[in-house]
């Protein structure tokens, strides 16, 4: 099965060499393989959808392509990751990225350390965007409808004896906050926590950054928050990632 395996990949990789595709023989050839044990790979390849073929020629299917997309995306995915170790090791700090995406949170990277570990995330975070940082931030980059359509979805409820009340509460303080400004959470989602973070909005994406630290060192939260928004720019330049991850 192991040698099927190979010498599939070896025909593929014949496929893709051609952006025009080519027949059986010439692949059969290329990839040092007799050409019924090449017809019988094409056929199964083409079955799953991995190669058609087109008058007469092989070309590369969508299932390859979206195989080779996958590997795109973790590539984007560690760039991001990359990144914000960088901005981690600079600031001292956690630092979490997150989207809005299809009508919930997605936290698609986190940079910590033992030294300055993460926010344990013991209630789950698209379910309680009310209780945090960037939960609050994501939400305030919505429009009304889709606001209150998360917030049906996600009833505010207390997970400790800061987190905001109801639901009118926690809309009073969105609608308080002005475009770009950070928004401050003190043991709103975790007791001994205080986050912050900063909206960044791609075209209709919301995304936001964030940062957390022991609530003893909750004096260094606004410094280090204002650090990380003054270096936003250089940062989303540095990242180089589509918000598509």
């Amino acid at each position: 099965m192991i040698g099927s395996v190979q010498r599939a990949l070896r025909l593929l990789e014949a496929v893709g060499s051609h952006e025009d595709g080519a027949p059986a023989k010439q692949l059969a050839r290329e990839a040092g393989l007799p050409l019924p044990t090449a017809y019988h790979l094409l056929r199964t390849l083409t079955h799953e959808g991995y190669l058609r073929r087109e008058k007469g020629v092989f070309v590369i299917g969508e299932a390859a392509v979206r195989l080779a997309g996958g590997g795109a995306v973790q590539n984007r995915r560690t760039k991001v990751e990359d990144s914000l170790a960088l901005w981690r090791d600079e600031i001292g700090v956690p630092v979490y990225f997150a989207l809005y995406r299809e009508g919930e949170i997605e936290l698609v990277a986190v940079a910590d350390t033992p030294a300055a570990p993460a926010v344990d995330e013991w209630a789950d975070f698209r379910e309680t965007a009310h209780a945090h940082a960037i939960g609050q931030c994501l939400l305030s980059q919505l429009d009304v409808k889709s606001r209150q359509d998360h917030l049906d979805r996600h009833p505010v409820e207390a997970l400790t004896p800061y987190t905001l009340r109801n639901r009118r509460a926690l809309l009073d303080r969105l609608g308080g906050m002005g475009r770009m400004e950070p928004i401050i959470e003190r043991q709103e989602y975790a007791l001994g926590t205080v986050c912050a973070a900063i909206p960044i909005t791609v075209g209709s994406t919301a995304a936001a950054m964030a940062i957390s630290l022991p609530l003893h060192q909750a004096d260094r939260l606004l410094p280090a928050v204002d650090r990380l928004r003054n270096e936003t720019g250089r940062l989303l330049s540095s990242l180089a990632f589509s918000i598509s991850i």
